[in-house]
């Protein structure tokens, strides 16, 4: 099939090299050409375990290409996804002038029949709208269709590679037979294509993520409640995980949820509710409770220094939101560190893969270690912040020599609480008093 996927971030990239690797032919438009200049070099402006080689792959064999040309891309296909951002507005909603841009510009190059497909996470109503702007440019017929994006940050090829399911809202017969003609390759496994109507699958999105935001937030409440009763929250945690009905997954406490989905889409559907006059109080305390973890999380650093952190260094392993990523919007770490430069830390960082974009956030205000090790050495305490795996099973004893004294501040509980009081460690940890 001949596709254009408009906008080559994220979501854009991993769509183009995805649809391409089985065989379509795949445009991808942006009107950033220093991006575009980069990703052809094969410098891309994301981490994402496995997008590059595909990228390239798939440039090698003429079936991707990227362009600034979005006239000739429309033109030219028949599927044209829309990628774009939609940004967080101040009253929590999404920002949409970048998808209604692009819908004027689809409708302005309109040649023949087409399926508009939103694939940026929008709210519902958003394709009512979309081709609204495509109709008042066009009389050509179309289609626009929501194929909500379910992708892990860390995964995402995999996940789009092999997905659970996938999301078709349509209703258009038409439209819905040419999408499930171009994800036919994808579930040859038998995992479904769901066909619903617009509206429902635009809801399914904001449905979906909202739920994994309540469960993390739920996890970290009960392991606020575990710390202070003297419960242990990860005997709790596998207690809860062994119920079926509750499942393994989104239950870890920690930092809470960051990154460029969960914040953004809690909020968002908050906001969808308060314009239809819906109440949304669980949504809104699950955004509560994520804000209010990190804060608890300050606090822990600051009882132990009797609230004095002044001149202390303190040794940040990971920031980005999550691992196998470079992403660092809504990250934790961006608090956190914030908080302790506030009261006169001193921050010596290091994170496998979120340094360059971390250098934009905090210049340097904060210095940057070329490794684990090196962030260790003469800082008074380490805080563990994202659980890459090269964090996993660091070695302790090297740790306790090169820190000033023997502290460590696990925001993902990664360590056994007892190995590290035998070696002389004061540990703290999300759920657990001190040993």
């Amino acid at each position: 099939m001949r596709i254009t996927v408009i906008g080559s971030g994220y979501v854009g990239l991993v769509v183009g090299a995805c649809l391409s690797e089985m065989g379509n032919n795949v445009i991808c438009v942006d009107n950033n050409k220093d991006k575009l200049n980069s990703i052809q070099k094969g410098v891309l402006p994301v981490y994402e375990p496995g997008l590059d080689e595909l990228i390239k792959t798939n440039v090698c064999e003429s079936r991707l290409s990227f362009t600034d040309d979005i006239e000739s891309a429309v033109k030219a296909s028949k599927i044209i996804f829309i990628a774009v951002g939609t940004p967080q507005g101040e009253d929590g909603s999404a920002d949409l002038k970048y998808v209604y841009q692009v819908a004027d510009t689809i409708g302005s190059f309109m040649n023949e029949y087409k399926v508009v497909v939103d694939k940026s996470t929008v709210p519902v109503g958003t394709a009512d709208k979309v081709a609204e702007i495509i109709r008042s440019k066009t009389n050509i017929e179309f289609d626009v269709v929501s194929n909500p994006e379910f992708l892990k940050q860390g995964a995402a090829v995999d996940d789009f590679l092999k997905p659970d399911r996938v999301i078709i809202g349509s209703n258009s017969k038409k439209a819905t037979d040419i999408m499930q003609e171009l994800y036919a390759p994808f579930l040859r496994t038998g995992n479904p294509v769901i066909v619903m109507d617009v509206k429902s699958a635009e809801m399914t999105k904001y449905a979906a993520n909202s739920f994994l935001a309540v469960k993390i937030s739920y996890a970290n409440e009960i392991a606020n409640i575990c710390e202070k009763v003297g419960a242990d929250a990860e005997m709790v945690r596998i207690g809860m995980c062994s119920d079926k009905r509750i499942g393994t997954q989104f239950l870890f406490p920690g930092l809470g949820y960051g990154g460029s989905c969960f914040p953004k889409d809690v909020k968002a559907l908050i906001k969808t509710a308060k314009d239809f006059n819906c109440d949304s109080s669980l949504l809104e305390s699950a955004d509560i409770v994520n804000k209010k973890q990190r804060m608890l999380f300050i606090d822990k650093i600051l009882n132990y220094y009797d609230n004095d952190i002044k001149d202390k260094t303190f040794a940040i392993w990971g920031l980005a939101f999550k691992p196998k990523t470079n992403d660092m919007r809504e990250a934790p770490s961006i608090t956190i560190i914030n908080e302790l430069l506030k009261r006169g830390a001193k921050i010596k960082a290091y994170d496998p893969k979120a340094f360059e974009l971390a250098k934009t956030i905090f210049n340097d205000k904060i210095t940057y270690s070329k490794n684990a090790y090196d962030a260790l050495n003469g800082s008074d305490a380490m805080c563990l912040l994202t659980e890459w795996n090269e964090f996993r099973r660091p070695d302790f004893d090297k740790i306790k020599s090169l820190l000033k004294a023997p502290v460590i501040f696990d925001g993902r509980n990664q360590y056994d609480a007892n190995r590290l009081k035998s070696k002389g460690f004061n540990y703290f940890c999300v759920g657990k008093q001190p040993l």
